[in-house]
């Protein structure tokens, strides 16, 4: 009766083991930094406008991770999506709406209109899988947001 208990416990405690939570993965050293919603000035869409409207993207990690084939998008479903780009270790890149020539520090969308609403919205940046990396959301108050 014995070993028939303790076998019951065993297999009780294997199970539990075996279906209980798995622990949330830490979080990914890039992340969405800040957002810049509301370009200052008149929404004219100028490219000098567009190009105020951005979204800083940062590595927190210790070494540099390639962002090819990663996207950022609205709410709506604007995508930017990266070229062959990679984030230094401790470096923040920003995504300008819109047009101009890519750097390591600055990378543009190439619209000409804007994409982050004013009124509230959120920026989603997913891996080259799809799977969802950050998300930053903002309401209708201010002009940026530090996510």
């Amino acid at each position: 009766m014995k070993s028939r208990h303790i076998a019951g416990m065993t297999a009780a405690f294997v199970a539990a083991t075996l279906f209980s939570a798995v622990p949330a993965q830490a979080a990914s050293s890039v992340q969405i930094y800040r957002v810049y919603y509301d370009s200052p000035g008149s929404d004219n869409r100028s490219n000098a406008s567009l190009n105020a409207e951005w979204v800083q993207i940062i590595n927190r990690g210790s070494t540099s991770r390639s962002l090819t084939g990663w996207k950022l998008r609205d709410r709506t479903g604007y995508t930017y999506t990266f070229g062959s780009f990679r984030l230094g270790a401790r470096k923040i890149v920003y995504v300008h709406t819109g047009r101009g020539t890519d750097t390591t520090k600055n990378r543009y969308w190439g619209r000409r209109a804007y994409v982050w609403n004013n009124t509230g919205d959120t920026a989603y940046l997913r891996s080259s899988s799809g799977t969802l990396i950050d998300k930053c959301s903002w309401g209708s108050s201010g002009s940026s947001r530090y996510c």
